[in-house]
């Protein structure tokens, strides 16, 4: 049993139910644990099981390549030395790890104590984190952040139920940061409460060597507020410290509280500052000036809270013996190293911010108990009580830098969330002028070369940049404007920049001869305005991409050399984004240059429908959307929309094949559900053939449309594609019901067609998902808009396009768009002239005689030759090769077309007759006589044709 505030509490295995061990199987079960089982310890298990640890994992990470020499092991060998003459010939392991949990060092009271570990613990180097271990000493104490004990059971992996341990987080006294944890492990039998003082003893004593590692000017400094606060005769005050607050704090309010307290050290007096917290309480920093005995001057901020004192205290601070030659104790203090913008012979001195622990009850009358009453607006005899502490000790002229250096860095944070949050060159070089105005720079302008913008490398950037930014802290400068191409002079700061690869600074322009014989005229008015310049060369990767120009006009203290580290910082920073940007779009429009090309570029002339067509590719990336027009035998005209998966130059090339492929079935006059089908068969050979393009284009959707204008009929089948929108001649808009078909490449359903009958006049409307899929709005209200922009029958179909993308398609559209209308026309029916007549061999010269009528009332005599030759070879065919009944027809359109169809589905050859040969010779001739000539398949039977140009003769 182990004493807990005087209660008695089961350790090691459950007894009757009840106890850690119990509590735990009831957890790794998923059953509720209200009671038996600490708050400290439940939270444990639940981050464990959160972040998906076993009980039984075996093993655990290692690492080789930690420091051996870091302060916290030099501060602490001597330590554990003593330790381990301390418990020799026990079973007590002793360890020190860093603050990520890495076991630095281990001492073993017995020797073969080592041997009974499993090997990974036996020398350091092992990780004892939460995060990989589980509930465990060093993982809860880093966790938890104060002096923790885990007993038995309480440990989440099972190697451990048979030992219990302590932890206690160690301090570096001048950084408040943990520099590790000093951990005792020992069985669970042998548990010992004294323990508790032991292992607080020895770590102050680590934290004592840490505090000989720091500064003499620190030191002196909290000396001389130890005794400052030592002599005073106040009454009793409890203390609190920043980092002790933010356990209750929102980040921002300490970040709040840090800088005002090192803006009160830069002034040097005596002052106070009231910080309203993010929860509405309002905190007093009030800052003492000081010297040391050894003459260091500084200034001591401490924080007073209003509101009565707490019954208990709610932070004292931890103690360690002065150095030799002080008197007292030290409170627990923050060190904050020099600026990084400010050379190190510039900075004597760090800043110091106290870190209070809690509840030390050895030390809740030290030296800190008392604090002199600081003259500020509300003391007063009947003034609350109030809590005070030590915030920050250091030097003024440190506490300068310091600040500067915080908003430095401050701004070298914002920096990073928000360059660069776009592929776009010209808005990434806006986001960088935006933040450094007004906090760097009250005007930037920045010039980038005409190729860095098209995506490429410049030849020479020196002679090529234009005018890209120009952002201030107000617009009527007369700096040269977007869009100019701006030459700089040899002399000038900015080439300078550029030939140097380094930022340069002209801290006084009036004295700059370079810049001012620049440009004369505008910079006599400048000089009224800007005073200081920093031109800093944007360089990523060893390209040259432009030049920055930060200028400096409502502060009066010019740029200095920190100032141009910041922008040089600053725009390596955003030079990395634009050069990815740069990238990017070369790459985009290489992409976009491929899409383009596989596009078709001149659509077919024909009659049947009047069309216009859009392709708009994604913001971001292009994808695989594309759109052909097909003109087809009989008059007929297909239509054709798809969309392949993905984006990049993979979709891009994968849809030029789909769209070849479509094209070549299509004029093969397959119907639309084959057509289909042999697309699916085509996207998964392509799949099979590359599998290393990963995912592959399986998803690629598409829709095709055959439009008769002979009888004004529409045969349609979409392949997982969005169904077309139809516009009746009065302006009704629809949403065609079609069999909806599974994406290409899924294989193994077959397609089906659904003919649907336009009235001549009517609009088809053909489009691809990124017109109206979109995460920002619902598809059915997008299906709304659509309708009310097609609601127009007077319009065009380039109207119609232009419509729908100014009020349908998305402002910033994540996918490709393709669009096609067509108006459809019919064939005047005095075009058309069509005979039936038997299979028999004694018809064929009526047939003629016919049709050569029928081409004089079309004025088409120079023609009538070669289609009385052509329709008697095609029927005498269909008479000995085919079945009855037999059909011809006559197309006058831009060419006359002459059809011949019959019952059979055998299809003629066109082949070489021998001299020998009686026959053989029809279709010869036919080719020959003709522009072009097919087989078209029918439900039942097949139709031939031949297109004749109406100037033959």
């Amino acid at each position: 049993m182990v004493l807990t505030g005087g209660k008695p509490t089961p350790t090691g295995h459950a007894t009757g139910g009840t106890g850690p061990a119990r509590s735990r199987e009831r957890f790794l079960q998923g059953e509720p644990v209200e009671a038996g089982v600490r708050t400290s310890i439940l939270s444990s298990w639940q981050r464990s099981r959160s972040l998906g640890l076993s009980p039984n994992q075996a093993d655990l990470p290692f690492r080789d390549d930690f420091d051996r020499d870091a302060r916290i092991v030099r501060a602490a060998v001597p330590v554990l030395d003593r330790l381990q003459a301390r418990f020799a010939g026990s079973k007590m392991n002793i360890s020190v790890a860093d603050a990520s949990g890495t076991v630095l060092l281990r001492r073993f009271g017995e020797a073969s104590l080592a041997r009974s570990l499993p090997a990974f613990q036996r020398v350091p180097g092992f990780v004892f984190a939460e995060r990989v271990a589980g509930t465990n000493g060093i993982g809860l104490a880093l966790a938890e952040r104060q002096l923790i004990r885990v007993h038995g059971a309480e440990h989440f992996a099972e190697r451990s139920q048979r030992s219990a341990c302590r932890a206690l987080p160690v301090r570096d006294p001048l950084s408040g940061r943990i520099e590790g944890v000093l951990c005792f492990g020992y069985p669970s039998s042998t548990e010992d409460p004294e323990l508790a003082i032991t292992i607080r003893k020895a770590a102050q004593a680590i934290e004592r060597r840490l505090l000989r590692q720091s500064s003499a000017r620190e030191r002196a400094l909290l000396r001389a507020y130890l005794d400052t606060g030592a002599a005073t005769s106040a009454g009793l005050h409890h203390t609190v410290g920043v980092d002790e607050l933010a356990l209750e704090l929102h980040p921002r309010d300490r970040a709040v509280l840090t800088e005002k307290a090192a803006e009160l050290i830069s002034r040097g007096q005596r002052a106070a500052a009231v910080v309203s917290l993010f929860d509405g309480r309002r905190v007093t920093l009030v800052s003492r000036p000081m010297r040391s005995g050894s003459g260091v001057e500084g200034v001591a901020i401490e924080a007073v809270l209003p509101g009565p004192a707490p019954r208990e205290p709610l932070a004292v601070p931890t103690q360690v013996d002065v150095p030799p030659g002080s008197s007292g104790r030290l409170a627990v203090v923050t060190a904050v190293p020099p600026p990084r913008f400010v050379p190190a012979a510039a900075a004597p001195g760090r800043l110091s911010v106290a870190t209070l622990s809690r509840n030390l009850p050895d030390v809740a009358h030290g030296p800190f108990g008392t604090v002199d009453r600081v003259d500020v607006a509300d003391d007063h005899p009947d003034a609350p009580s109030r809590t005070r502490g030590l915030v920050m000790v250091g030097e003024p002229r440190v506490g300068t830098y310091a600040l500067a250096a915080r908003r430095r860095l401050e701004l070298l944070s914002e920096a990073s969330a928000r360059i660069g949050t776009t592929l776009d060159v010209r808005r990434t070089a806006q986001e960088l002028a935006e933040t450094a105005v007004p906090r760097l720079a009250d005007f930037v302008t920045i010039d980038l070369p005409e190729a860095v913008l098209r995506g490429e490398e410049s030849a020479d950037p020196r002679t090529d940049l234009h005018r890209t930014v120009v952002h201030g802290i107000s617009d009527d400068l007369p700096f040269s404007p977007v869009g100019k191409q701006v030459d700089f002079g040899p002399t000038t700061p900015q080439i300078r920049c550029l030939t140097s690869g380094q930022a340069v600074l002209e801290p006084d322009l009036k004295a700059a001869a370079g810049w001012l014989a620049q440009d004369p005229e505008h910079t006599e008015r400048l000089l009224t305005e800007v005073h200081s310049l920093i031109a800093v060369p944007l360089v990523a990767r060893g390209v040259i991409l432009g030049i920055a120009s930060f200028y400096r006009a409502q502060d009066p203290a010019p740029f200095g050399d920190d100032d141009r580290s910041l922008g040089l910082e600053l725009a390596s920073r955003a030079a990395l984004s634009i050069d990815n940007a740069r990238r990017y779009t070369r790459e985009r429009t290489m992409v976009l240059t491929l899409q383009r090309s596989l596009l078709p570029h001149d659509l077919p002339d024909q009659d049947a429908v009047e069309i216009a067509h859009r392709y708009l590719p994604a913001e971001s990336d292009v994808g695989g959307d594309w759109y052909d027009v097909i003109s087809l035998s009989g008059t007929r005209i297909g239509l054709f929309v798809g969309d392949v998966v993905g984006h990049g130059m993979l979709s891009a090339a994968t849809m030029g094949q789909l769209r070849t492929a479509a094209r070549s079935f299509a004029e093969l006059d397959f119907p639309p559900d084959e057509v289909l089908t042999h697309l699916d068969n085509l996207v998964g050979r392509l799949d099979r053939e590359e599998p290393a393009a990963g995912a592959g284009v399986i998803g690629a959707t598409c829709l095709y449309a055959v439009y008769d204008p002979t009888s004004q009929q529409c045969t349609m089948a979409r392949a997982g594609h969005p169904p077309p929108a139809l516009v009746r001649p009065d302006g009704t808009v629809s949403f065609p019901d079609l069999p909806a078909g599974p994406p290409l490449g899924l294989g193994g359903l077959p397609f089906e067609s659904a003919e649907i009958h336009l009235p001549e006049g009517s609009r088809l409307l053909l489009y691809t998902d990124g017109l109206i899929e979109d995460r920002q709005r619902d598809v059915d209200v997008v299906l709304d808009q659509l309708r009310g922009a097609l609601a127009h029958p007077e319009q065009t179909p380039e109207q119609t396009c232009q419509t729908v993308l100014e009020t349908v398609a998305p402002a910033h559209p994540c996918d490709d768009i393709a669009l096609l209308v067509a108006r459809t026309h019919a064939l005047d029916p005095r075009r058309i002239a069509a005979w039936d007549l038997p299979a028999d061999p004694a018809r064929v010269s009526e047939v003629r005689a016919a049709a050569l009528r029928q081409l004089a009332d079309w004025g088409l005599d120079e023609t009538a030759f070669a289609a009385e030759l052509m329709l008697s070879e095609l029927v005498t065919n269909a008479i000995r090769h085919g079945a009855g009944p037999i059909r011809v027809r006559l197309l006058h359109g831009r060419t006359l077309i002459c059809e011949v169809s019959d019952a059979s589905n055998t299809a003629p050859h066109l082949r070489r007759a021998a001299s020998t040969d009686e026959g053989g010779r029809g279709l010869f001739l036919v080719a020959q006589l003709a522009q072009s000539w097919g087989t078209r398949y029918l439900p039942e039977g097949k139709v031939i044709w031949a297109e004749c140009g109406l100037d033959a003769a």
